[in-house]
């Protein structure tokens, strides 16, 4: 219990007119109540921030293996990622006689989101316009999914398959993720890394070096 002492000491003596001062006290005990049921109120009523999460669009094993006729192969790349950012890509399907074959990018912007939007790029400007559309309310949100998952599904859109190597990073594969939100590719997974897929970095790194002597 607090008690403040208003009364001033004059030395005992009292000046003519002046009014009597009494002590004041106040009690904050019933404070201490009131700041416990509100902090245990707050408590109860406040949401827990949620874990941030990615949706990831996996297409079917179909897709993956190469076997889906829908998907062209001009349509489908694979990404190797590997360390410092270096990211190597093939489209179609593995050639594994020709060092050549294997290509070399970066997680920069410059990289690897121009490779997906030089053949992903048309898809990626209609999405753009949709959001536009539905920005100033010119088509409706259901108008809006409709036409979005029917521009994923068109033959225009590429397919992505990522394989992360065990000298690529989680970051790296975060970045590659954030790059597939950003070129509006809705097909792509994530899959194992193969033997034939580090015999093929190997076979280019040995390439580049014999080229560069």
């Amino acid at each position: 219990m607090a008690e403040m002492n208003t009364n001033s000491d004059n030395g005992g003596k009292k000046k003519k007119a002046q009014p009597a001062k009494k002590n004041l006290r106040v009690d904050f005990t019933p404070m201490v109540d009131m700041n416990m049921l509100l902090i245990t109120f707050f408590m109860l009523c406040t949401t827990l921030s949620a874990p941030q999460v990615m949706d990831i669009v996996m297409p079917t094993k179909a897709t993956v293996d190469g076997n889906d006729n829908e998907t062209p192969e001009s349509k489908t790349v694979t990404l190797l990622l590997s360390e410092n950012d270096q990211v190597f890509y093939y489209w179609g399907k593995p050639k594994y006689d020709n060092p050549a074959f294997l290509e070399k990018t970066d997680l920069s912007e410059n990289g690897l989101r121009n490779v997906l939007l030089k053949r992903n790029g048309d898809v990626a400007q209609q999405v753009k316009d949709l959001k536009d559309k539905r920005y100033k309310k010119e088509i409706s949100e259901e108008q809006f999914k409709d036409q979005l998952s029917e521009l994923k599904k068109s033959r225009e859109s590429i397919t992505v398959i990522v394989k992360p190597t065990s000298s690529s990073t989680y970051n790296n594969l975060v970045k590659t993720l954030d790059e597939m939100q950003i070129c509006s590719v809705a097909k792509y997974a994530i899959v194992d890394v193969e033997k034939g897929d580090n015999y093929l970095i190997e076979n280019f790194n040995n390439f580049s070096l014999t080229q560069a002597k």
